[in-house]
């Protein structure tokens, strides 16, 4: 099975290039599936119903979320009948929405999506491990599901790579998102799980994290604030994680990244 995650989609410079590129991306690399992380599509806060039906038009399957899930208000109530859009699985009991949704591909063959959220330096939500292993224990990796996707959302590496060594074995794939930033870790643990400890982003890196340079640069610089953050609309780059695995066993066999724009050196997989 082929699976390509693309890292937190930015804006309109983001969305715009993911609409662009995504229908001949699954072309050209024969993908089954496509999972994005949309959780800063909408201005760069949230998202919208209207572009997860844009994002699912394009040829997205699932789209992941984080902290910023709910910052448009009416995300609320769309969550909840849209099982395509998860947040982070650990977020409390009552909370709208499902932090895993469990979909099939064009073959037949299912895929877990897990989104979880780290503790470090982010907001305090339940244990992102218990919560995991809850999920992991429903749907052994090889026979209930052909494919398993744990999207890690947090600030602290360590905590992103000790989720991909609890996963291994366990899981196809674990990448982290949320620092817009591509690490350059990209591998297959010893258990046969792929691991890349940030995907990056899908929007303008000649920006501070997707974010027009000038009030970012305010507040380090002079320590207050002038104005909102806005989403640089300058070219954009794709990010994400491109990875193959075995049909029997839903371990991974290969995994590369993806990079696809101006200011990164570009990599793009071959099949």
């Amino acid at each position: 099975m082929r699976l390509l995650y693309l890292g937190d989609v930015i804006g309109r410079a983001g969305r715009s290039l993911v609409f662009e590129k995504l229908p001949e991306l699954r072309r050209s690399l024969k993908l089954d599936f496509v999972i994005v992380n949309g959780e800063n599509a909408a201005s760069g806060f949230g998202i919208t119903a209207k572009i997860c039906a844009e994002f699912f038009e394009a040829g997205v399957d699932v789209i992941t979320s984080g902290n910023h899930i709910w910052d448009q208000k009416e995300i609320k109530n769309y969550i909840d009948g849209e099982a395509r859009l998860i947040r982070p699985i650990n977020y409390p009991r009552g909370t709208p929405g499902r932090g895993s949704v469990l979909v099939q591909d064009a073959r037949g063959r299912k895929l877990l999506v897990i989104n979880v959220m780290g503790q470090i330096f982010m907001n305090g939500l339940d244990d992102p491990f218990a919560a995991v292993e809850a999920a992991l224990a429903k749907y052994p990796l090889g026979s209930a599901v052909k494919f398993i996707l744990v999207d890690i959302h947090g600030e602290a590496t360590s905590e992103k790579m000790a989720m991909g060594h609890f996963c291994d074995g366990r899981a196809s794939l674990v990448v982290g998102s949320h620092s817009h930033v591509p690490t350059a870790d990209a591998r297959i643990f010893d258990g046969g799980t792929a691991y890349q400890t940030d995907a990056g982003m899908c929007g303008d890196y000649n920006s501070v994290i997707g974010m027009e340079r000038t009030e970012p640069l305010q507040r380090f610089t002079r320590k207050i604030s002038t104005g909102r953050f806005t989403p640089a609309l300058g070219e954009a780059t794709l990010c994400g994680v491109f990875v193959e695995t075995d049909d029997h066993t839903g371990l991974a066999k290969r995994i590369e990244p993806l990079r696809l724009g101006k200011y990164l050196k570009e990599h793009m997989p071959v099949v």
